[in-house]
Protein backbone atom coordinates (compact mmCIF):
# COMPACT_ATOMS: atom_id res chain seq x y z
CA UNK A 1 0.00 0.00 0.00
CA UNK A 2 1.18 3.58 -0.71
CA UNK A 3 1.21 6.27 0.85
CA UNK A 4 -1.17 9.86 0.46
CA UNK A 5 -0.61 13.33 2.25
CA UNK A 6 -3.25 16.05 1.17
CA UNK A 7 -2.62 19.69 2.65
CA UNK A 8 -5.43 21.93 3.83
CA UNK A 9 -5.61 24.98 5.78
CA UNK A 10 -8.24 25.42 8.70
CA UNK A 11 -7.70 29.05 9.97
CA UNK A 12 -4.55 29.63 11.05
CA UNK A 13 -3.48 25.58 10.66
CA UNK A 14 -2.29 23.63 7.95
CA UNK A 15 -3.67 20.32 7.78
CA UNK A 16 -1.61 17.88 6.41
CA UNK A 17 -3.98 14.52 5.73
CA UNK A 18 -2.27 11.54 5.80
CA UNK A 19 -3.27 8.21 4.55
CA UNK A 20 -1.96 4.28 3.60
CA UNK A 21 1.79 3.07 5.41
CA UNK A 22 4.43 5.27 7.20
CA UNK A 23 6.94 3.27 6.66
CA UNK A 24 11.04 3.49 5.85
CA UNK A 25 10.09 4.31 1.99
CA UNK A 26 6.59 6.50 2.11
CA UNK A 27 7.67 8.69 5.78
CA UNK A 28 10.23 10.78 3.43
CA UNK A 29 7.12 12.06 2.03
CA UNK A 30 5.23 13.19 5.17
CA UNK A 31 8.49 14.79 6.50
CA UNK A 32 8.93 16.83 3.10
CA UNK A 33 5.66 17.81 3.80
CA UNK A 34 6.00 19.08 7.25
CA UNK A 35 8.94 20.53 5.89
CA UNK A 36 7.28 22.70 3.27
CA UNK A 37 4.47 24.10 5.50
CA UNK A 38 6.88 25.10 8.21
CA UNK A 39 9.43 27.01 4.75
CA UNK A 40 5.57 28.39 3.81
CA UNK A 41 5.97 30.32 7.41
CA UNK A 42 3.48 28.01 9.01
CA UNK A 43 3.73 27.69 12.95
CA UNK A 44 0.36 25.60 13.72
CA UNK A 45 0.18 22.34 12.40
CA UNK A 46 -2.27 19.45 12.64
CA UNK A 47 -1.23 15.66 11.47
CA UNK A 48 -4.24 14.16 10.77
CA UNK A 49 -3.04 10.07 10.83
CA UNK A 50 -6.32 8.40 11.35
CA UNK A 51 -6.24 7.25 7.89
CA UNK A 52 -2.86 5.99 8.39
CA UNK A 53 -2.90 1.79 8.75
CA UNK A 54 0.86 0.79 9.77
CA UNK A 55 3.17 3.01 11.10
CA UNK A 56 6.81 1.62 11.66
CA UNK A 57 9.87 3.06 13.85
CA UNK A 58 10.60 5.32 10.67
CA UNK A 59 7.37 6.77 10.63
CA UNK A 60 7.72 7.08 14.19
CA UNK A 61 11.12 9.08 13.88
CA UNK A 62 8.98 11.82 11.27
CA UNK A 63 6.32 12.23 13.80
CA UNK A 64 9.51 13.09 16.37
CA UNK A 65 11.61 14.83 13.87
CA UNK A 66 8.37 17.12 13.34
CA UNK A 67 7.83 18.01 16.67
CA UNK A 68 11.34 19.05 17.34
CA UNK A 69 11.00 21.23 14.15
CA UNK A 70 8.01 22.20 15.06
CA UNK A 71 9.14 23.57 18.93
CA UNK A 72 12.19 24.75 17.03
CA UNK A 73 10.62 27.66 15.28
CA UNK A 74 7.89 28.52 18.24
CA UNK A 75 5.33 26.09 16.46
CA UNK A 76 2.56 23.80 17.81
CA UNK A 77 2.38 20.32 16.35
CA UNK A 78 -0.84 18.75 17.29
CA UNK A 79 -2.08 14.65 15.86
CA UNK A 80 -4.81 13.26 15.10
CA UNK A 81 -5.04 10.01 16.86
CA UNK A 82 -9.15 8.70 17.09
CA UNK A 83 -9.33 6.22 19.97
CA UNK A 84 -11.62 4.39 18.72
CA UNK A 85 -10.87 2.21 15.70
CA UNK A 86 -9.22 -1.51 15.56
CA UNK A 87 -9.45 -2.88 18.28
CA UNK A 88 -7.67 -0.65 21.24
CA UNK A 89 -7.59 3.14 18.99
CA UNK A 90 -5.26 3.95 15.84
CA UNK A 91 -2.64 1.78 15.06
CA UNK A 92 -0.54 5.01 15.27
CA UNK A 93 -1.75 5.72 18.48
CA UNK A 94 -1.08 2.02 19.88
CA UNK A 95 2.53 2.48 17.92
CA UNK A 96 3.16 5.22 20.04
CA UNK A 97 1.98 4.25 23.26
CA UNK A 98 3.95 0.80 23.07
CA UNK A 99 6.91 2.72 22.15
CA UNK A 100 6.13 5.27 25.23
CA UNK A 101 6.21 8.57 23.04
CA UNK A 102 2.54 9.52 22.76
CA UNK A 103 3.23 11.53 26.21
CA UNK A 104 5.30 14.26 23.85
CA UNK A 105 2.53 14.64 21.40
CA UNK A 106 -0.57 17.19 21.88
CA UNK A 107 -3.53 14.32 20.73
CA UNK A 108 -7.26 15.08 19.30
CA UNK A 109 -9.87 12.84 18.04
CA UNK A 110 -10.70 14.67 15.45
CA UNK A 111 -10.17 17.67 13.03
CA UNK A 112 -12.42 19.86 14.88
CA UNK A 113 -10.98 19.66 18.21
CA UNK A 114 -7.48 19.73 17.00
CA UNK A 115 -7.96 23.01 15.29
CA UNK A 116 -11.08 24.08 17.83
CA UNK A 117 -8.30 25.96 20.38
CA UNK A 118 -6.08 28.72 19.25
CA UNK A 119 -2.94 28.01 18.97
CA UNK A 120 -0.21 29.78 21.14
CA UNK A 121 1.40 33.31 20.01
CA UNK A 122 4.76 32.97 18.55
CA UNK A 123 7.42 34.41 20.63
CA UNK A 124 10.78 34.30 21.60
CA UNK A 125 12.47 30.78 21.25
CA UNK A 126 12.94 28.85 25.05
CA UNK A 127 16.17 26.75 26.12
Amino acid sequence: MSLKVWDEVRGEWAVLRVSGEMDLVTSPAVRQHVHDAVAEGRRSLVLDLSEVLFCDSSGVGVLIASRRLMRSCAGELRLILPARGAEDGSHVNRVLAALGVRRLFDCYPDLDAATQQAAPAAGPLSA
